[in-house]
């Protein structure tokens, strides 16, 4: 018996870079160039066979990413941020085919560079407040949304996080776990409307073992890099994820 899976050049020549770089942002190191995956596999394929490609990848790179940072999560903020994202998959799971994904990407590419712009025209203060709470289950709620849609939960979350000024270590592990729950909650809904079908399953298959090794570079460099060099790189990240989401909303 053999699987129906993708074989088309194209569509590994954009796909394993895109994989490549999911698996260094799930370790914190370039976290925020994760949610440039599915626009960049989207090059060859669309935004929801892209998405449903990559669950059973995210899915072993959240283990991994948990596993190398299991001491080091935020169990407080974890609490907070797991149930407003979840709410947010519960939204996103019933207005998927009412919605056109580029056109939430567009969205959630504004709201980035939106972010960013705030950040470096207004810098925050050492002293300055955190976030209000009622912004966070806001922001949470909305990485849900995206990360269902098109898997592009991070950049509302770091919107949230980042202001925190959590370290580099406790800022990777604590979005690890979340996303592990907000990416394994997405399982039922993504059966339901159909988008685990025998060809994209197979072709994640094909796409598993180089998890592993974007996972694996990402850690090696998280645990060694300058936190004033890490969110810059993140910011780095969001700045070409959010340039990336609105070029395809807008073409």
């Amino acid at each position: 018996m053999t699987f129906p899976i993708i074989t088309d050049p194209y569509f590994y020549a954009v796909t394993v870079p895109a994989v490549l770089l999911l698996g260094v942002s799930k370790s914190g190191f370039g976290a925020g160039f994760g949610s440039l995956a599915v626009p960049i596999m989207a090059l060859a394929v669309s935004v929801p066979q892209a998405a449903a490609i990559l669950m059973p990848v995210l899915l072993l790179m959240d283990i991994l990413g948990m596993a190398a940072f299991r001491k080091d999560f935020d169990l407080k903020l974890l609490k907070f941020l797991i149930p407003c994202g979840l709410v947010g998959i519960v939204i996103g799971a019933l207005l998927f085919k009412l919605l056109d994904p580029h056109t939430v990407a567009g969205i959630v590419g504004l709201f980035t560079l939106g972010f960013l712009a705030q950040r470096l025209l207004f810098p925050p203060r050492p002293d300055s407040a955190p976030p209000p709470k009622w912004l966070g289950a806001l922001l949470s709620a909305t990485a849900g949304f995206t990360s269902f849609i098109a898997h592009a939960g991070g950049p509302p979350i770091n919107a949230y996080v980042i202001p925190l000024r959590l370290s580099p270590l406790r800022f990777t592990a604590t979005m690890a776990y979340f996303f592990f729950v907000i990416n394994l909650a997405k399982w039922v809904p993504y059966a339901w409307l159909g988008l685990l079908d025998v060809r994209n399953m197979a072709t994640s298959l094909v796409l598993l073992p180089i998890a592993p090794i974007g996972v694996w570079i990402g850690v090696h460099l998280a645990r060694r890099i300058n936190p004033v060099l890490f969110y810059r790189l993140v910011y780095l990240g969001m700045l070409l994820t959010g340039t990336k989401l609105v070029w395809d909303a807008l073409h």
